[in-house]
């Protein structure tokens, strides 16, 4: 099995955000995982269009972009037009999840929903076959720096029983909390895909701290 590390750019020091996309570039990193906050389903702003295009415009690796934001359908096609690989959305954001999936996929981009840590993840029966990603939170979406919920390795475990014989090829992610800490642990359970921010931002050497995170997710043997 392939293990996905995908470092959060907003961690980085966007002061020098070019250097900090050389490093993911350079390093064993898979993923630019991005976040997007509209201060309305969470509470916190990040970035928009501009400063993803910036990112795309210097990333050599594919762009996870995240949408914690409300009525995602408006946006999608602006998303992947700014250079999105896959875009994820949440279920609690989404009345016509159904809809806004084929949204994202009619743009050219993979389709990932992401549930909170108090959203069960039997709600996607319905839609598992239509997904290419599930993104579990293990904290609260809006904030980094969270402490981990525990219940996320049950969560992850319910979700590989639900793909089992319909989409075993559905990439697992897993985000808050997420660090050398915990990885191997999160991989044993299921999980192949990482989101990490000031777990290798805040780190007196990402690129080191990366490719820990890779070895240790690589050492597990399922």
């Amino acid at each position: 099995m392939k293990y996905i590390i995908a470092p959060s750019i907003l961690s980085s020091d966007f002061g020098n955000l070019q250097r900090d996309i050389e490093m993911i570039n350079q390093s064993e990193a898979d993923w630019f995982h991005v976040d997007v906050m509209d201060g309305v389903f969470v509470p916190n702003i990040s970035f928009g269009f501009p400063v993803m295009a910036a990112v795309k415009k210097h990333a050599r690796k594919p762009l996870d972009v995240h949408l914690m934001i409300v009525e995602p359908d408006k946006f999608i096609p602006e998303f992947a037009k700014a250079g999105a690989d896959r875009i994820t959305v949440h279920y609690e954001a989404c009345t016509h999840l159904h809809r806004t999936l084929q949204l994202i996929k009619a743009s050219g981009c993979k389709a990932g929903v992401a549930l909170n840590p108090h959203t069960p993840v039997t709600l996607l029966q319905d839609v598992i076959e239509d997904l290419d990603l599930v993104l579990i939170m293990s904290v609260n979406p809006g904030f980094g720096g969270q402490q981990f919920i525990h219940n996320t390795y049950k969560k992850i475990k319910d979700l590989k029983n639900l793909i089992q014989g319909k989409n075993e090829d559905l990439i697992i992610e897993v985000d808050g909390g997420v660090g050398l800490q915990n990885a191997a642990t999160l991989a044993a359970a299921g999980a192949n895909a990482f989101v990490a921010g000031n777990a290798i931002f805040a780190t007196e050497n990402p690129t080191e701290t990366i490719a820990k995170m890779k070895q240790l997710t690589n050492s597990i043997s399922i």
